[in-house]
């Protein structure tokens, strides 16, 4: 049950006070977020800036109450360093898009600070009595927590750009400093902040051509006023007046193209999670900020949040790999996006999880909206949900590509249902299966029709694998050592070999010896194109009606996937 705020006693800068700034910030961006959505064109006029923002105060917050409840489940009361930490993390892991990325690097700033614990117990034990005066007032405080904020998301962003959220953030920061320099309260302190912020979002059509242009002010900036605002309701009691998003009347020009860019920008954005030393982000942004613009990476102690736009979006995935371990992949071509910004809901779409960038580009190609996952990892719930909602269709066909993922796209598609979207889940075991549904998709039959079509495909579709065995085990073909080629077909273990191309020639051999039409290989990155070219000559001498066609599987793709239709 959503956490319900509290009056706070006034200046009270503690943990319950964090908490009910959260639900009100929540609260605020909800209320605004279809508005901000309407004003957003800069850095990508994709509408998405008060969605992105949403969902990342969403999941902060989901993390700031699981925290209270472990909490309340033990015996010590939640403390203000333990709120923040948890609520800067919870914003990290499921900040969205440049705006959600950056106001996370904004709570990590403030989670600096208070989350510093001698500095914040004291704030917290003291500031009441002090009323805000000297270094250890609340006031002083939450003025320091702004300031790193901003200083914070400036540094998280390669290239800052003056008349955006950045803009806005620093001048609540100053404002909060004068606020705080002059004794003035947590309340006092907030209050500055949010009127400091108020005033330069006024002002940023002025700085950044693009908004004077299209006459809205900057939407990730009123967003963050809208944040601001919450925190000075928090401390005060007081609720800010609502105000109208200003622009949002003034039509924003949109190319005649659904999927045309509206400048020579990149054409996907790329979010993942990383696992990775403070030493490799380095490395990790110089090699982003060549390959893209809009590169925003946030976090620190071992995990960090990727943001960019890029034309290759492997590539910026590969980066990451290289720099430590990404998850939580998505991928996301503009055009879709500015489809969805303008409300042109399509009637039907292709959502497909799939091991390997190379296959996301694949299914991004034939338009489907792809999940990339590692191979043997499965995607949670609420990112199906998000990928069925980014699609932004009525009728939507989900593609789990394993059997182990059934469970998770049956809960999202159960979800999405209740949204009003008819969504199918296609029993797909394996990528070469997905592959084969989306090859018979078609959005101009009627939905049961293309459901099941896309259902026998994939049925008819035999499916193998080829492995590296990590350790002695028994299988369905025998005992293997580490390091044995283990072929699989439907999932079991057929042949067991000592070199990859004679194990896919063996496996190659089973599948077809009950006929097929087409072989579809699937080569891992780390495999080289002669496999492809024996591979396919194998199959040509021994089966001359059978076709062969070849995909890249590209990062975390198995060393060969195997498909027989």
């Amino acid at each position: 049950m959503p956490h319900q705020p509290q009056p706070q006693a006034p200046d009270e800068l503690d943990a319950e006070a964090v908490r009910t700034w959260s639900s009100l910030a929540l609260a605020a961006l909800g209320r605004a977020r279809e508005d901000i959505d309407a004003i957003n064109v800069y850095p990508v006029a994709d509408a998405d800036t008060g969605t992105n923002l949403y969902l990342t105060a969403e999941s902060a917050d989901r993390a700031l109450d699981d925290a209270f409840t472990k909490v309340t489940e033990g015996t010590a009361p939640a403390s203000l360093a333990h709120a923040v930490r948890a609520w800067a993390h919870g914003a990290l892991v499921g900040a969205r898009g440049n705006s959600g990325t950056i106001l996370a690097q904004l709570l990590r700033g403030v989670a600096d600070v208070l989350g510093d614990e001698p500095g914040a117990a004291k704030a917290a034990e003291t500031g009441a009595a002090e009323t805000g005066s000297g270094p250890r007032g609340s006031g002083a405080l939450l003025a320091q927590a702004l300031t790193r904020a901003a200083e914070e998301a400036y540094a998280a962003v390669s290239h800052p750009v003056e008349g955006t959220m950045l803009t806005v953030a620093r001048a609540a920061a100053r404002a909060g400093e004068t606020a705080g320099a002059a004794a003035g309260t947590a309340a006092d302190v907030a209050r500055a902040a949010y009127d400091g912020a108020r005033a330069a979002l006024a002002e940023t059509p002025g700085q950044l051509a693009a908004l004077g242009r299209a006459g809205v002010v900057d939407a990730g900036g009123c967003g963050l006023v809208a944040v601001l605002g919450a925190l000075w309701q928090a401390l005060s009691g007081q609720e800010p007046a609502a105000e109208p998003v200003r622009g949002r009347a003034v039509p924003v020009p949109q190319p005649a193209d659904p999927c045309a860019q509206d400048d020579e920008g990149p054409a996907y954005e790329v979010i993942y999670l990383l696992e990775a030393s403070e030493a490799a982000i380095g490395e990790l942004r110089e090699r982003l900020d060549g390959l893209g613009d809009s590169l925003v990476v946030v976090g620190g102690d071992g995990l960090w949040n990727v943001h960019v736009h890029v034309d290759d979006p492997g590539a910026a995935v590969e980066a990451g790999v290289v720099a430590g371990r990404p998850y939580r992949i998505r991928i996301t071509h503009f055009g879709d996006e500015r489809r969805r910004g303008r409300g042109e809901r399509a009637q039907r779409a292709v959502v497909a999880v799939v091991p390997g960038e190379g296959l996301a580009g694949l299914c991004g190609e034939a338009g489907a909206t792809a999940v990339l996952v590692r191979s043997g990892e499965v995607p949670a719930v609420p990112e199906l949900l998000d990928a069925i909602r980014r699609a932004h269709a009525r009728e939507v066909v989900l593609l789990p590509g394993g059997a182990e993922l059934r469970a998770a796209a049956a809960a999202a598609a159960e979800q999405a249902r209740a949204e009003g979207v008819r969504v199918a889940v296609i029993p797909t075991r394996s990528a070469v299966q997905g592959l084969a549904a989306l090859a018979v998709h078609d959005p101009d039959a009627s939905f049961d029709e293309d459901v099941v079509a896309m259902t026998a495909a994939a049925g008819a579709t035999r499916y193998g694998e080829l492995a590296v065995a990590e350790r002695q085990s028994f299988t369905s073909a025998g005992i293997c050592q580490a390091g044995d080629v283990l072929g699989l077909i439907d999932g079991d273990v057929a042949v067991i070999g000592s070199d990859l191309a004679e194990t896919a020639e063996a496996v190659l051999e089973r599948m077809l010896g009950s006929g097929g039409e087409l072989v579809t290989l699937v080569l891992g990155a780390e495999v080289a194109d002669a496999l492809a070219e024996r591979l396919e000559a194998y199959v040509q001498h021994g089966h001359l009606a059978v076709d062969t066609v070849t995909y890249r599987g590209g990062r975390y793709s198995a060393p060969l996937l195997i498909g027989v239709e």
